[in-house]
């Protein structure tokens, strides 16, 4: 039998740590409010700080959470995650799929009081499109017609396929049928522009007293590593169903640090729920608890570009064969997440997940085979493997990092150095392949299998492993074409086993959605998007 000896006092000590953070005597639960004011402020946790407020340039989930209240697409969710009318009332398509027809609503307005006119879209899509804006989320438009061409600087962006015949009609000409669009324009990268503010402030146009935005809120103050404070826009279109003052993002990237401001009562939502606290939490704050499914993977990435780890898929393989996911899950993460054998997690529509070909193998004989791919590789006791591990900082990276390192040190005798930095400073090492390997997430950006196949090919902006292989985008090209459900649903899973074969990057767990509310917010709901609007929200009492 394996002698685990090793990995368990790591984790021992992990877990230890966890239980001396929550051993405080119980209070009841703390249900402590936000003192009383004069204005329904909810206060809302918002994990790190976002990178940008910039529709079109911003590319983490914390940026787009808020901009999701600042700005409106064409469409936007339900509560159900379904795609909903946003700024469009309605649309059309044509027989053939590739020509999309969407009316807006003749009352949609800026938050200056100028009206929301198919222009402002047309504006917006080309600058995504534009490498001058060089936006991570460029390609997820790819479907336009012309915009794969723009993206690579072969078509100006006025060449893209969106048109306004008239201020309330934009007219979209695909390249390809895509039943998602729809779903797809609800993504913030898809939000309107305020031209003129464009063009005063090309640099500047996510800043407060410069921002001029469409959604139910707008950007009041920003204040570095404290808060972003947005206020109700009275001129937004369902402005009479909103019933909140504005919303407070309280940026605080540490789970426990969050716990603890959520029950001395200076938050009304929490962004996470701390993992070593969880149990506690059950016990103390059942009531207000959500936990729900989430179409999101955790991640390990590798830099394809550089050693120890390019032109060497079997000693990537055999780094993600000794992971023993389930007592990951279960002992460290303790919150129902899934253990992660695929890239596409289940719940998708129309899509079966896929996994490696070693999921179902006892972990004794997937350990056997990653010691015999690590020394094909050149590696051995005497030579060991020794790369850099770098991570965002946070009480969850920070047990994953010390379990799976453990994990590889007791397996295969890597020597994995671990590093961790803030969020903003991990994306600049990534872009700069200034990395080794390194931790990263994918959330899908709407509930198709595709969001997730575009990510792996080869000219996709946030492609962050560097992935190529030609026959995982001939696949994945062939499915952006194809107008039956059944064959393009084959041909996506076709690639996921392609990739898959490659690892390119080693997949740990599935996400789900953990949340703290207080008793005093009404409206709250949960879906596999995580996606919920402040507009939807209310405080008991205040209004």
């Amino acid at each position: 039998m394996l002698d685990r000896r090793t990995l368990w006092t790591a984790l021992a000590v992990v877990l230890l740590a966890a239980q001396v953070g929550c051993s405080r005597a119980p209070d009841s639960g703390n249900t402590t409010t936000p003192p009383a004011a004069a204005s329904a402020i909810l206060l809302r946790g918002s994990g790190a700080e976002p990178d940008s407020l910039d529709p079109q340039k911003a590319r983490s989930v914390e940026s787009q959470n808020i901009l999701r209240d600042l700005c409106e697409g064409l469409t936007t969710l339900d509560k159900s995650a379904g795609v909903a009318p946003g700024v469009a009332t309605d649309w059309t398509v044509s027989a053939d799929g590739k020509k999309y027809t969407f009316n807006l609503r003749p009352e949609a307005r800026w938050s200056n009081g100028e009206r929301v006119v198919a222009t402002d879209f047309v504006a917006a899509l080309r600058r995504l499109a534009d490498p001058a804006t060089a936006s991570s989320y460029a390609q997820v438009i790819d479907v336009i017609e012309n915009a794969s061409d723009i993206v690579a600087g072969k078509k100006p962006p006025e060449a893209l396929g969106v048109s306004a015949p008239t201020d309330s009609t934009l007219i979209i000409d695909l390249a390809t049928p895509a039943a998602y669009l729809p779903s797809l324009l609800s993504h913030t990268s898809a939000c309107p522009v305020h031209r003129p503010t464009l063009a005063q402030h090309p640099t500047e146009l996510a800043k407060p007293g410069v921002m001029i935005s469409n959604g139910a809120f707008v950007l009041k103050e920003w204040v570095q590593g404290s808060h972003i404070l947005a206020t109700r826009n009275r001129n937004y279109w369902n402005d009479a169903a909103t019933r909140l003052d504005g919303v407070k993002y309280l940026l605080i990237p540490d789970e426990s640090a969050e716990l603890t401001r959520y029950r001395a009562g200076g938050l009304h939502t929490t962004y996470v729920v701390p993992r070593g606290q969880f149990d506690w939490i059950q016990a103390n704050l059942a009531d207000q608890l959500h936990i729900a499914p989430q179409l999101d993977t955790y991640y390990y990435g590798f830099n394809l570009n550089k050693p120890p780890f390019k032109d060497n898929p079997g000693l990537r393989r055999a780094l993600s064969l000794v992971i023993d996911r389930e007592m990951l899950v279960q002992r460290v993460l303790r919150v129902g997440e899934l253990p992660a054998y695929g890239w596409i997690p289940p719940g998708v529509n129309n899509y079966t997940s896929q996994s490696f070909d070693y999921r179902d193998k006892p972990l004794a004989e997937r350990i056997a085979e990653a010691r015999r791919l690590y020394a094909q590789a050149g590696y051995s006791a005497a030579r060991p493997l020794r790369f850099e591990l770098r991570y965002n900082s946070g009480e969850v990276h920070n047990k994953v990092a010390v379990a799976l390192t453990s994990m590889w040190k007791e397996a295969l005798g890597v020597e994995a150095r671990m590093t961790a930095v803030e969020f903003k400073s991990l994306l600049q090492d990534i872009d700069s392949g200034n990395v080794q390997m390194f931790r990263s997430s994918w959330l899908g950006d709407y509930n198709d299998a595709y969001t997730f196949a575009q990510y792996f090919k080869s000219n996709f902006g946030i492609n962050l492993p560097h992935y190529r292989s030609a026959e995982y985008d001939s696949l994945i090209g062939k499915a952006g074409v194809e107008a039956d459900a059944t064959k393009r649903r084959e041909l996506l899973e076709a690639g996921e086993r392609v990739m898959l074969g490659d690892h390119p990057l080693i997949p740990i767990y599935f996400y789900v959605n953990k949340h703290l509310v207080k008793p005093e917010v009404e409206g709250w709901y949960d879906n596999v998007m995580n996606v919920v609007y402040s507009k939807d929200l209310s405080l008991r009492n205040r209004r």
